[in-house]
């Protein structure tokens, strides 16, 4: 299993991963924009032939409602591993790179992400494992009217 820096020619990969696994969906635009302004902070999971298994697409903040003006701070878009590939620790390794990329190369003090209240699996993942914590529940956050947890994690620099 190799994870490296998602690049544009990923992009597909990266939007298969999504749209087998997750009903939020996003359109090619929206992946370009993100992989092209912060090009350090996505990353890919590929197979020993080369095709995606899962990714994380995050952005920066400069501010955010409640935030000091000076906490700049990551945001976690996506993440998506496929079914065959779980429980492997790919979710987990995705993650510590981007929070660490973010730390390192845009001093963000902290980084945010939105759950499916109902998704187990990947809640004890950003709590238990990665060491998140609620900041809040933003109800009927989703389409389809289900609420999301609003989750942080402070960076150490």
């Amino acid at each position: 299993m190799n994870i490296r820096l998602a690049r544009i020619d990923d992009l597909t990969g990266m939007q298969a991963t999504n749209l087998i696994n997750l009903p939020e969906n996003y359109n090619l635009k929206f992946w370009m924009y993100h992989l092209l302004t912060w090009p350090q902070i996505s990353f890919v999971a590929e197979d020993e032939k080369g095709r995606i298994v899962g990714y994380v697409l995050a952005k920066m903040y400069d501010t955010d409602d409640g935030a000091e003006p000076s906490e700049t701070h990551g945001h976690v878009n996506s993440i998506s591993v496929l079914r065959t590939y779980r429980r492997l620790g790919i979710a987990k390794r995705l993650m510590l790179l981007s929070q660490e990329a973010m730390s390192t190369v845009y001093k963000a003090t902290f980084v945010s992400l939105h759950v499916r209240k109902s998704n187990k699996a990947a809640i004890g993942l950003y709590r238990d494992t990665l060491g998140f914590e609620v900041a809040k529940v933003e109800k009927k956050y989703y389409g389809d009217g289900e609420d999301a947890l609003s989750m942080r994690l402070r960076l150490d620099h």
